[in-house]
């Protein structure tokens, strides 16, 4: 388990990236620590391997003071994975991946069983890899041999600073994909940095959102989008993907009519009042309208938008629960 207790960073220049934030991240999951530019989300993360110290507040690595760990071997024992991979160039693949088993002076033969093993996992075949060079492999098998090296040394942790944002849509799912089934394997604990909401909830064990160096909420994919804690959090995964993750609704419009406004100026997609509030989320989704009329026959009832599906969504959730 990792642990910040009244972590505060302040900057040169006075900027605050963190402010009096204490939270636990369980070990052996994949934790994910997303939130809006600037929210200090990435200088919380560095603050595990003593990229980043504290201004004020401790960390804690399985009740263990990192403030009190030696850097070197600290930063040996955590693998870190980042956006710009940092392949050495001159380097095979094989000498690349083998970096931090040689400064940890294992042996060689267990080093190369190591890094063989995890080029299987990460869909690599190590006979037709470890000898090329990186600028022969592309930017997603650069980064599979990124998760590798961080991974050769066998380190409790490993930290990850949006290390697939720069790769195109298709290896980036793929890499998803991949470490979800890697972390089935491992079982490491995994500090996950990105600014993706979809990417968030697909690979994530436990979610962390923050802003403002502070945290917003915490828990599973499934908390977090059944049970936004703030309108933030709400606008932070967004409408869309709320409301396609909710279960689908039964309840008809009608029933929610205290979430109705009387005045609309401008045009609305028109729904009957019969129809489930899921039937109304998946027509405003798809309309470019910003609100639906909600009629009974030819009577207009009111105007419904997307705070008030949301609600009524959530409502529906928190009563069938």
């Amino acid at each position: 388990m990792i642990r910040f207790e009244g972590v505060t960073k302040r900057f040169a220049d006075g900027t605050e990236a963190l402010s009096e934030l204490s939270l636990e991240i369980p070990g052996g999951g994949l934790t994910v620590i997303i939130g809006p530019s600037g929210c200090g989300k990435t200088t919380l993360m560095k603050m595990i391997n003593k990229l980043e110290t504290p201004t004020a507040g401790d960390v804690f690595i399985e009740e263990k003071r990192v403030s009190a760990l030696d850097d070197v071997s600290l930063r040996r024992s955590i693998g870190y994975v980042i956006q710009r991979i940092g392949l050495f160039p001159h380097m095979t693949i094989s000498r690349n991946a083998s970096l931090v088993p040689d400064l940890l002076n294992w042996p060689k033969e267990k080093t190369a069983a190591r890094v063989s093993e995890l080029m299987k996992m990460t869909g690599l075949d190590p006979d037709i890899y470890l000898q090329r060079y990186p600028l022969e492999l592309s930017g997603g098998q650069q980064q599979r041999i990124g998760v590798v090296r961080a991974l050769a040394g066998d380190p409790d942790i490993m930290l990850m600073d949006e290390p697939f944002s720069a790769l195109d849509p298709i290896s980036r799912e793929q890499l998803q994909d991949e470490l979800r089934n890697l972390q089935k394997a491992i079982r490491k604990t995994i500090v996950f940095v990105t600014h993706d909401m979809d990417e968030a909830l697909k690979i994530a064990d436990w979610i962390v959102i923050m802003k403002d160096g502070k945290v917003e909420q915490t828990g599973t994919p499934e908390e977090i989008v059944s049970r936004p804690a703030s309108p933030f959090v709400e606008e932070f995964i967004g409408f869309e993907r709320l409301s396609r993750r909710q279960t689908p609704g039964k309840q008809q419009l009608i029933r929610f009519s205290e979430l109705f406004q009387s005045e609309w100026h401008g045009e609305a997609e028109p729904i009957a009042s019969s129809a489930t509030v899921e039937e109304a989320a998946r027509k405003l989704r798809k309309s470019a309208m910003k609100q639906l009329a909600v009629m009974e026959g030819e009577r207009l009832l009111g105007y419904v938008n997307e705070s008030g599906l949301l609600k009524a969504l959530l409502a529906e959730e928190g009563e069938s629960a």
